[in-house]
């Protein structure tokens, strides 16, 4: 039920998490496991890897034989940083081909630049990536971002760090309507609830990372977007009852009362 299949390979868990953030590499680890997430994103003009030997290597942490790593260009604003820093990201990871691209517009909204993404997209593709995509919540890009062979669309609940949740869950349900690769939910989502509306919109998976690194308690609130993302995902299974305006339905039955 909360498995997740990206590119032929099936994960364990919906929730994908990021890296970056957290205080040390041992807060980091124990979120992660909290979270209960088998796919971890790392930000490779960031983050540590290999890239620089004289420090910490992230991947002592979190080593690739226990989670997929998912490389990820944030900090890039145009295609070709993008498409240098995955095929470095690929070298580093002995030929991992799965990858996160995002190309952003600003450094104040970090929106996705979707020209430039779409762009990256193409070559990467015809390079042999498995690309996820972070994009906008426009339904059109996300179905050419599809149509050139990403296997999994990406689209932002709301700007990257805010916190702001879903902000238009109709977009969101017209991609989902129409995609045949997974959706996932990337950036924007707050607190628990935040993962729970995602999924129960149809999302195949969320994925979070300041949510988690900004929270009091970093790996209370892993657990806590788990268990979300797991009663969503639940939720959207089981079909939730139609709403009904102005028509009260009792719990109990009608029929058969005392005194009736």
């Amino acid at each position: 039920m909360n498995q997740l299949t990206i590119a032929g390979t099936t994960y364990p868990s919906r929730l994908l998490v990021g890296t970056g953030k957290y205080k040390d590499f041992a807060e980091t680890r124990a979120a992660i496991d909290a979270s209960g997430s088998a796919i971890v994103t790392v930000a490779i003009r960031r983050m540590n890897i290999g890239q620089d030997a004289s420090q910490p290597n992230l991947l002592e942490a979190l080593p690739p034989s226990q989670f997929t790593i998912l490389p990820n260009t944030a900090g890039c604003y145009n295609a070709d940083d993008a498409v240098r820093t995955l095929r470095l990201a690929r070298e580093l990871l002995d030929g991992h081909p799965l990858c996160k691209l995002e190309v952003l517009g600003d450094p104040t909204s970090l929106f996705p630049n979707m020209p430039e993404t779409l762009k990256a997209a193409e070559t990467l593709v015809k390079d042999g990536f498995h690309v996820m995509v972070y994009c906008s919540d426009d339904p059109i890009q996300a179905k050419m971002l599809e149509e050139i062979g990403c296997v999994a669309v990406m689209p932002l609940a709301s700007l990257i760090g805010s916190g702001m949740g879903i902000l238009n869950p109709w977009n969101l349900r017209l991609i989902i309507d129409n995609a045949k690769v997974p959706v996932i939910v990337d950036a924007g989502v707050g607190t628990a609830s935040d993962a729970a509306i995602a999924m129960e919109l149809g999302c195949d998976g969320v994925l979070m990372n300041t949510a988690i690194a900004h929270a009091k308690n970093p790996v209370l609130m892993a657990s806590a977007m788990k268990k979300g993302v797991e009663a969503g995902r639940e939720a959207y299974l089981a079909g939730r009852m139609p709403r009904k305006l102005y028509s009260a339905d009792p719990s109990s039955p009608t029929s058969g009362l005392i005194g009736s």
